[in-house]
């Protein structure tokens, strides 16, 4: 459902698109803080899911997790007429080559693809981490249920394909675990390179790892905030693209940067009781994520995650100190926190699973004018265009313009040198794109 709303300024006529789809509404109410609660639990039994332990039993380590997983998603599948696909994608690892390695072994990822019917070759992907560890990485013996780190973001990702399983969508989406992730970010990285030889066109990948704790270690509790992280511009971008940057602007307005405030802007607009903070980091303070070996190859990728970690429940073997209990255990892990960031991603998937792709070849020029003029090339199954901009020291798109069914179009009286400027795709449906930073000149 939307509106087109139309308004008079001066003597010009402009149409906006309000986007208001009682869908995503739907999506976000059909998350399930009990089927999350049961699925944390499951993973949390196994033990121990080092990517390195039991890969026979059926009980313990993270063979029967992934099995597990794969069934899941099997499950799912069935309940929609088999709309997933379902497979093991792995990549072996040895120990002479890598010092967190105690043993050579399979890094097995769990992959579920939903085909979109439209652009089936376009995925943007959910992600979360099968793996967890004790205090000693390289100990894939001792007790490790990695509940919150991470069974919660890999039981919201299996939460968010039961819901999203249910709709049709243009894009296809990807639903998966990845392994390795305490050891060297391998999973991500063996899909990340699985994808540029499939030649996939990624829209995104939302990482999830942590997602349900709410009692900070300095003691804040909250239950509404969460952080988005992103790199400003890809590592893989070129001297002359570095060149533009320095001399026209787009220092904090690369792919993974647009993709979080695609991420930002609709969580206002359908979960407004969330505050939903963006980080300008690729991650927390010297470390790592699973989104960063898709950054590496020049994808856009976020780490979604709670805004107040606790250190004493990470990465710890389970024991007490000094009155201090240590663990990552299921008591520490709030259900409905994990619920509503589950229903952060699965309200994002499907905006953009059912969004037309972002323009091409964006340029802008308006040099010594009072106007920014733009031209940009036709999307397939866009109905229209929206010009975004806003102050070059505001964190968010703050302005913005629907310009209709054209490919170029100038904004008069909007001064150039002040504002950073970009262009989203509309579909018919009232789903957008990411915006997309211009990344050429329009020679006067």
């Amino acid at each position: 459902m939307k509106k087109i709303i139309a308004f008079t300024l001066g003597l010009s006529t402009q149409f906006i698109i309000s986007q208001t789809n009682l869908n995503l509404y739907q999506i976000i109410d059909s998350v399930s803080s009990e089927r999350i609660a049961k699925d944390i639990q499951t993973l949390a039994d196994f033990g121990t899911r080092n990517t390195f332990s039991d890969t026979i039993s059926n009980t313990n380590g993270i063979g029967a997790a992934r099995r597990w997983i794969k069934s899941e998603f099997e499950t799912i599948s069935k309940n929609c007429n088999n709309c997933l696909n379902v497979f093991y994608q792995k990549d072996f690892v040895t120990k002479e080559r890598n010092r967190r390695v105690p043993h050579d072994a399979w890094i097995v990822n769990v992959v579920a693809v939903q085909k979109g019917t439209k652009y089936p070759n376009r995925y943007i992907i959910m992600s979360g981490d099968i793996d967890s560890r004790a205090s000693d990485t390289m100990d894939f013996i001792t007790a490790a249920p990695g509940a919150n780190d991470n069974a919660s973001g890999m039981a919201g990702t299996m939460e968010a394909a039961r819901v999203l399983s249910k709709y049709s969508f243009e894009n296809s989406i990807i639903y998966v675990g990845l392994s390795g992730e305490e050891q060297g970010l391998f999973g991500g990285a063996g899909l990340a390179k699985y994808a540029q030889d499939k030649n996939w066109e990624i829209i995104g990948i939302l990482n999830n790892d942590m997602i349900g704790n709410i009692k900070g270690v300095d003691g804040i509790i909250d239950n509404r905030t969460f952080r988005i992280f992103s790199e400003p511009v890809p590592p893989t971008e070129t001297e002359h693209e570095r060149l533009m940057r320095r001399f026209y602007g787009g220092e904090v307005d690369g792919i993974s940067r647009q993709l979080a405030r695609y991420v930002h802007k609709t969580v206002k607009t359908y979960m407004p009781e969330m505050n939903p903070m963006m980080v300008y980091r690729l991650d927390r303070f010297g470390r790592g994520g699973h989104h960063r070996p898709f950054n590496d190859l020049g994808f856009a990728g976020i780490r979604i995650m709670e805004a107040h970690e606790n250190y004493t429940q990470q990465h710890q073997d389970i024991r007490e100190e000094n009155g201090i209990k240590y663990g990552d255990v299921i008591e520490h892990v709030n259900f409905d926190y994990a619920k509503k960031l589950t229903a952060v991603n699965a309200l994002n998937l499907a905006s953009l699973a059912w969004a037309p792709p972002s323009p091409k070849n964006v340029a802008i020029g308006g040099i010594v004018e009072a106007s920014a003029k733009f031209k940009w090339n036709q999307v397939d199954g866009a109905i229209g265009y929206k010009i975004y901009w806003r102050d070059t020291t505001s964190p968010t798109w703050d302005y913005s313009r629907f310009v209709g069914d054209v490919l170029e179009f100038t904004l008069n009286g909007i001064v150039i040198d002040n504002f950073f400027f970009g262009i989203a795709s509309v579909g018919k449906n009232g789903f957008e794109s990411p915006v997309v930073f211009p990344n050429s000149l329009i020679r006067n």
